[in-house]
């Protein structure tokens, strides 16, 4: 280096601890240190800006994204339309309660075994054409669920199980695979992008309540298989989007030591009891809402579907939206959330003014709207080099919290009818043995929200210590 010089290249830059030297073309151009650090820190954004327009505004990411949101309707009507129809199977094919509700372990049951099987061994699979697949399992499952009694004459329940079957591993496929797509995705905002992912699925719910329940208003429920058929077409078209469409690449751990590498950290298990409790606050009032307002309030049945179901998903798809639009800080949302969950099933229980009973099945929606995904959210936030592998272990505790919840309610309510000190209460009360009992097990799940609250508080201050660590 002579006079900023350098013989080498003529272009290298010298720098003297204050100012920075060019030579470009033989001239020298010297700059304050300041300036050419602001220069650097600008471009270095600019072009980070531009990188990250150009993918997010892709068309091939595009499409995936419309496909995966299309993915996440047809986990509604898997999830939502088998539900609708157990009275009509009841009627038409003498198919008893116990049976039905069968039909209900079985769908989280397939999904949890999806979900461990992810969870251990997914750098086994093409993640890329399993994706794709999804949707393509999701049309067979309807298919023989519907053709059934067709396929099966003698034996519908059967046809009916195995429909079950295969549309519950597509749905424990798509929970476990959807949400590291959207996350992989680049975004300005990841955490608005996994929201509105979910209030996809929310609003899902609430047009196959009300679709399901007009139709089989209008045309009987003996064409049930019709509408069945019809509900067909949300696969076919989620197939076809993700034809031509490029996925984002996915991370997963390399061999299975590398999964249970993960499970000894205990931010994990932290991030899947929260899913749990958030699953089992958010299935539970969305399974129990119909019947808690059909019998503890005493309101007629399609109006428990439609006001229970259809408006419980409704404030869970507006929860999930807003956030989409102007969510941030997701651990005080989780903690609000589970608050304001709390003193829903609260008054749910001990209100007897029908408006107000209704009232806070609608708002339970609202509050727990962002439990699951806020979950998730936290615990990609945890583990961002995680992968397929945490998005498949918080499914399998969200399924364990779906399952258990729903489940106890209805342990408690059947135990609670069955005792005789109960009738006694219910009679001094001025309430029916079945009112009490729903009641009772409504303030059973409870607990539910009452302990995500501690759980949110613990995950918010261990997040806090680890932004402050590092």
């Amino acid at each position: 280096m002579k006079n900023g010089r350098c013989f080498r290249c003529w272009s290298a830059p010298f720098f003297d601890g204050f100012h920075v030297v060019f030579s470009i073309s033989r001239k020298i151009f010297c700059f304050p240190l300041s300036f050419c650090r602001k220069m650097c820190y600008t471009m270095k954004q600019c072009i980070t800006s531009i990188e990250r327009k150009v993918l997010i505004m892709s068309p091939n990411y595009t499409r995936a994204k419309c496909a995966c949101y299309m993915v996440n309707i047809c986990m509604s009507v898997v999830g939502n339309l088998p539900p609708l129809l157990f009275l009509t199977f009841r009627e038409h094919y003498g198919i008893s309660y116990s049976l039905l509700g069968f039909l209900v372990v079985v769908n989280f049951f397939t999904q949890m075994v999806v979900d461990l099987v992810f969870s251990f061994f997914s750098h086994r699979f093409n993640i890329e054409k399993v994706v794709k697949f999804t949707p393509v399992l999701t049309f067979i499952g309807l298919f023989v669920f519907a053709v059934s009694p067709w396929l099966f004459p003698g034996a519908v329940y059967f046809g009916l199980l195995l429909g079950t079957v295969i549309f519950s591993a597509s749905s424990g496929l798509a929970e476990v695979l959807i949400s590291p797509v959207i996350a992989a995705i680049p975004s300005e905002n990841p955490d608005r992008e996994m929201s509105k992912l979910h209030s996809v699925y929310a609003w899902g719910v609430v047009g196959v309540v009300i679709a399901s329940t007009l139709f089989l208003l209008v045309f009987g429920s003996q064409c049930w298989q019709i509408l069945t058929l019809v509900f067909m077409l949300i696969p076919l078209a989620a197939f076809l989007l993700y034809r031509g469409a490029k996925l984002p690449k996915m991370e997963t751990p390399e061999r299975v030591s590398g999964a249970v590498e993960l499970m000894k950290n205990r931010g994990l298990w932290l991030c899947v009891a929260a899913i749990f409790l958030g699953g089992a606050s958010e299935c539970t009032m969305a399974q129990w809402s119909s019947s808690y307002i059909e019998q503890a309030v005493g309101l007629p049945k399609v109006w428990g579907d439609i006001c229970g179901v259809a408006m419980f998903s409704v404030m869970l798809g507006l929860g999930r939206t807003l956030y989409s639009k102007i969510g941030k800080n997701i651990t005080r949302v989780l903690l609000l959330g589970a608050v304001g969950a709390s003193l829903c099933y609260l008054t749910a229980v001990v209100s007897n003014i029908p408006v107000v009973g209704l009232a806070a099945c609608a708002l339970t929606g609202l509050c727990v709207s962002m439990l699951w995904p806020g979950s998730l959210i936290a615990a990609a936030d945890r583990f961002p080099s995680g992968g397929v592998f945490i998005y498949a272990m918080m499914a399998a505790g969200g399924d364990l919290g779906g399952s258990i919840g729903p489940q106890l309610v209805g342990v408690v309510t059947d135990t609670v009818i069955a005792s005789p000190t109960a009738a006694e209460f219910a009679a001094a009360w001025g309430l029916t043995s079945e009112q009490l009992g729903m009641k009772a097990g409504m303030l059973a799940a409870m607990i539910f929200p009452a302990a995500a609250v501690v759980l949110y508080w613990v995950l918010g201050r261990t997040v806090k210590k680890s932004d402050k660590t590092s």
